[in-house]
């Protein structure tokens, strides 16, 4: 099936003109955000996959289901960070989730952007790292959880993790993917972090010191993935996905509110396209991706990989203006997101390197084409996002609309294509030119089949 010139269909036509004015969107976040904390296995998370369970069958999927997993739950206490030396002072800090209960006082050194390099470059043994959220332009971005698992891998016994983005809002991210870490680890604003490298790098012949409070809890806890279907009933399936969760220190509109919002907007146009699509998609909402991709692992693990044809992963889509598909070293879903950017005259950048962060990394690891759909912003990194500035005033729902009709559009091109499994030495072989092997290896996320 085309969408495009003449052969565009009357129903999916009428569908995206639909989509231009719908208020289901910005209802659907302001739902989504008013629950405040997500946070995986939290009763947030709990009432957010009851609120789009109710949406995916209004919308007009089938089958829509809770499916409920065990997960490691991270409970937020109090966390402090008191300078020790060469001044007494106290800043603001939020613990990482995963972060252990614990307290320690060592010296600190700044290792600017935290690259593994800037590591090696210095001494870090029984030392406090402190390392910027960004990394410089010009290479990959280099994810906090292989900052944070060098530096403690080199002798580092805490990390302070530090926003490049102003406005005294310390970050937050998970250090681990779902079981507590080894060391405890705070974020901290730009502001805070500019006194810290102040202190490190300026007082020659000091010991420049802080001190690490961190109160948390990890328990038994549960979570769940929304799952509903909609197309033809064939043997092969296209997933449609996007993570509902974020993180408890604020709405998480942006991450990744827009995107389960954008995926709502796409089954929306495709159910009601239902007749033509070539190929069943199963629609899924996951939980815990802020703290390990663990509702994209559990849904790996219990769909068999022979029935999927490939995966469409909205995480980061509908925040910003212009779509990014990262293509994750397959041509083909590269050639389908060409082909769309060409016919709707739209620009989407596309991004062929492959990374693990993110709920295709599940089935990628396994050879499954897949793409991700972001969007660009004028900041090297998250921007509000994983702070308390991460709120639905942020948000433009016209992106959310638009990206919604990419998305299905995209979703119908990919159930039309051929899409070959990948090859498992290319795609191995481009984390290694990115340079991820040190910083996955770090985080034990580098698969043992690629040794």
């Amino acid at each position: 099936m085309s969408f495009t010139g003449t052969d565009r269909s009357d129903a999916l036509s009428a569908a995206i003109g639909r989509t231009w004015t719908d208020d289901v969107p910005w209802e659907f976040i302001t739902d989504l955000t008013a629950i405040g904390n997500r946070m995986g296995g939290s009763p947030g998370e709990h009432e957010a996959a009851a609120v789009i369970a109710d949406a995916f069958t209004t919308a007009g999927l089938h089958n829509v289901t809770q499916n409920p997993f065990q997960m490691h739950e991270w409970r937020r206490g109090s966390s402090t960070l008191q300078l020790a030396g060469p001044t007494d002072r106290t800043f603001d800090t939020i613990a990482l989730p995963y972060s252990p209960a614990d307290t320690v006082t060592a010296e600190f050194v700044d290792a600017g952007y935290g690259t593994p390099a800037e590591i090696d470059d210095l001494d870090v043994t029984d030392k406090i790292v402190v390392a910027s959220t960004t990394t410089p332009e010009g290479g990959r971005f280099i994810h906090r959880m292989e900052k944070f698992s060098y530096a403690i891998e080199s002798g580092a016994v805490g990390f302070v993790f530090v926003n490049h983005i102003p406005g005294q809002l310390p970050p937050t991210g998970s250090l681990t993917f779902g079981h507590e870490a080894d060391a405890v680890a705070v974020g901290v604003s730009l502001e805070t972090g500019d006194w810290l490298s102040e202190y490190a790098v300026n007082t020659p012949g000091e010991h420049a010191e802080m001190g690490l409070t961190v109160q948390a809890e990890t328990t038994a806890g549960e979570s769940r993935n929304v799952v509903g279907t909609v197309g033809a009933d064939t043997d092969e399936e296209l997933l449609l996905l996007a993570h509902y969760d974020g993180h408890d220190i604020a709405e998480g509109a942006l991450d990744n509110g827009c995107g389960i919002a954008t995926v709502l907007t796409a089954a929306r146009i495709l159910a009601a396209i239902e007749d033509e699509l070539t190929k069943r998609v199963r629609v899924v909402a996951v939980g815990c991706e802020e703290i390990g991709l663990l509702g994209s692992e559990q849904l790996a693990e219990h769909v068999s990989h022979d029935s999927i044809h490939g995966v469409l992963n909205v995480d980061g889509a509908g925040r910003f203006r212009d779509l990014v598909a990262m293509t994750h070293t397959s041509t083909e879903t590269e050639e389908v997101a060409q082909a769309v950017s060409t016919q709707t005259r739209h620009p989407i950048t596309i991004v062929s390197e492959p990374h693990p962060f993110s709920d295709q990394w599940p089935f990628v690891r396994d050879g499954i084409p897949a793409l991700q759909l972001h969007s660009e912003s004028n900041d090297r990194g998250r921007g509000w996002g994983h702070t308390t500035a991460d709120t639905r005033d942020k948000v433009d729902d016209r992106d959310i609309r638009e990206h919604g009709i990419l998305t299905a559009l995209l979703a119908i091109e990919l159930t039309d294509t051929e899409l070959p499994r990948l090859d498992r030495d290319v795609v191995a072989d481009a984390f290694r030119e990115a340079e991820f092997e040190t910083g996955m290896k770090a985080a034990n996320l580098w698969p043992d089949a690629w040794e």
